[in-house]
């Protein structure tokens, strides 16, 4: 009883690769040149473990962690650190860079023990810029990291190299002390529910469009 009883050849198939890349999503995401001191800042404010030693491209992989601060809680990721050419692909930089397109806000952080903190800035900015997929306009905390390591007088000159290089004041913090690491993990809060806020807008403005 087949129905019906003629049946017409099918066209011709198609055969291709396709390449899949899992992006993280995470509120947050944590941003710097190699040995910046992302993975302790992740470890300081999370429970997470991650491998934390002093060279650099310690992280290769992204790390995920939770951050509970006045009883509220959001995903922070650790992403492994940018070099120059990163936007190109140098040293991995666009399967990193693209971990960071589903987050929130960024923090980035720079290494306060260096002396050249505001080429530090530039250099993890310009790959951001480059890169584009709306890095360049997301939601930034910059951090001033490691000030355990400096006297009052190199913490004041090596923040205002930093701020008059991203325009804003950094916020001072230590993943190794614990100082500033509370306020910084409120200043992400803040920009945490805003992100959350305008995501939620936009996801009720497209599901007034299909009705």
């Amino acid at each position: 009883n087949q129905a019906p009883r003629r049946a017409d050849p099918g066209w011709p198939g198609q055969e291709r690769w396709v390449w899949l890349r899992l992006k993280l999503i995470a509120d947050a995401g944590l941003i710097g040149l190699p040995n910046a001191g992302k993975s302790t800042f992740l470890s300081a404010s999370t429970r997470a473990k991650p491998k934390i030693a002093d060279y650099p491209f310690t992280t290769l992989n992204p790390q995920l962690g939770v951050v509970s601060v006045d009883s509220r809680e959001f995903v922070v990721a650790d992403l492994p650190g940018l070099i120059e050419g990163a936007s190109d692909g140098v040293g991995l930089g666009t399967r990193f860079l693209g971990h960071a397109e589903r987050c929130g806000v960024i923090l980035h952080l720079v290494d306060g023990s260096q002396e050249e903190v505001a080429a530090a800035y530039t250099t993890v900015r310009h790959e951001l810029d480059t890169y584009g997929a709306g890095l360049e306009d997301k939601a930034e905390i910059v951090g001033l990291n490691k000030i355990d390591a400096l006297d009052e007088e190199i913490r004041a000159e090596r923040a205002a190299e930093l701020a008059k290089a991203c325009g804003k004041t950094p916020m001072m913090l230590s993943g190794v002390s614990g100082e500033g690491v509370t306020d910084v993990l409120r200043a992400l809060l803040v920009e945490v529910d805003a992100h959350r806020a305008l995501q939620a807008s936009a996801d009720e403005a497209a599901a007034e469009e299909r009705e």
